[in-house]
């Protein structure tokens, strides 16, 4: 493991009466990056994850003020279980039983990108939060509106104050709690993890093996890294669903050159976090490989590493599928999902 750490400890003085004062530490958390990881993008000294912002941020991640309803929190649709998405669930739900038009990406892994949602409506981490809060579909909030519920909660008002050094209940300071539970989300202990590390309970059989073969020759131009995305904008040549509409980036960047292209997923997990694609019109990984072999359409903005001399697509037989399928399994990271930190309750 790469290790960022900080070694200060800030102390503040809580007042339990008028006469009476509480020293509380507020210990700097150490953010472990992976062997096998690229760098955070994070900007990690501009807001350095704490205990006490850590454990605020994942109140507010699991608090249903955050919406308009006081039901909808951000935990109701990033669920642990299936690695932070929305598992079963073609879109995201909201207030008054609303959907969305896109599936629930996870949120793992954060801090090692640098563009968020589908479309990549912003390119900060602490700015994220406020696509789903004020969404008329999912938490149909206002900032204002979630700051004002918080400055109304004495126990807010005290959490925040041991949080953070200048510790007023603000958007910034909102949103850099949230900031601070997210990038420590970090998911790297799958099978998969302990054999590129060469420990313990990494041992891969043939056909995992054979799988990791054939994802490496047709799947890593995109799934790129050990975070199996590339951070990248790509049309992968799945019909448009003209019930949506849905232009994807380009509806960000204002360009026809972005027709169709959303953000390329992580592959972490992926076992856990069916329906697959932007519109999760995929309720398997087996329909998904099957689009890439025979259900892919052309169009201007298709990815040029899904043409070839005989078509579009990507070339799989059925044992190559099997062997694919396998490899998914071993990225699944229990100790993640299961991991209390990040956990409700």
């Amino acid at each position: 493991m790469k290790y960022l750490i900080w070694v200060l400890l800030s102390v503040f003085l809580v007042s339990c009466s008028d006469d009476d004062y509480v020293a509380i530490e507020n210990t700097l958390l150490t953010v472990e990056v992976p062997d096998n990881f690229p760098d955070l993008a994070y900007d990690i000294e501009a807001n350095p994850p704490t205990q006490l912002g850590f454990e605020l941020g994942k109140k507010l991640f699991y608090d249903g003020k955050l919406s308009s309803n006081g039901f909808i929190s951000c935990g109701f649709c990033h669920e642990q279980s299936s690695a932070f998405t929305h598992h079963g669930h073609q879109f995201s739900h909201g207030v008054d039983d609303m959907e969305g038009t896109r599936n629930t990406p996870t949120i793992a892994n954060m801090a090692f990108f640098n563009e968020f949602a589908w479309d990549g409506a912003t390119s900060h981490l602490d700015l994220f939060p406020i696509i789903p809060i004020t969404n008329e579909v999912e938490m149909g909030e206002t900032m204002t509106g979630v700051i004002n519920k918080l400055i109304a909660d004495n126990e807010y008002q005290q959490q925040f104050e041991n949080a953070f050094e200048e510790g007023s209940v603000n958007a910034e300071n909102f949103l850099k709690a949230l900031s601070q539970f997210m990038v420590m989300m970090i998911s790297s202990n799958s099978k998969y993890d302990k054999y590129v590390r060469n420990e313990e309970g990494g041992e891969l059989t043939e056909t995992e093996l054979y799988g990791l073969q054939v994802f490496q020759q047709k799947c890593s131009t995109c799934h790129a890294t050990d975070l199996f995305a590339d951070g990248s904008f790509r049309n992968n040549g799945l019909p448009p669903n003209v019930q949506l509409n849905d232009f994807g980036r380009a509806e960000v960047s204002g360009s026809d050159n972005d027709n169709y292209k959303f953000k390329v997923p992580s592959l972490r997990n992926v076992a856990l976090t069916a329906p697959y694609m932007h519109d999760g019109r995929f309720g398997s990984l087996e329909s998904v490989l099957n689009f890439y072999t025979n259900g892919m359409v052309d169009s201007e903005t298709l990815d040029d590493s899904l043409r070839t001399e005989e078509g579009i697509g990507i070339a799989l037989n059925d044992e190559e599928k099997e062997g694919l399928l396998a490899f998914f399994e071993i990225l699944t990271d229990e100790t993640f999902i299961n991991d209390e930190r990040f956990s409700e309750y």
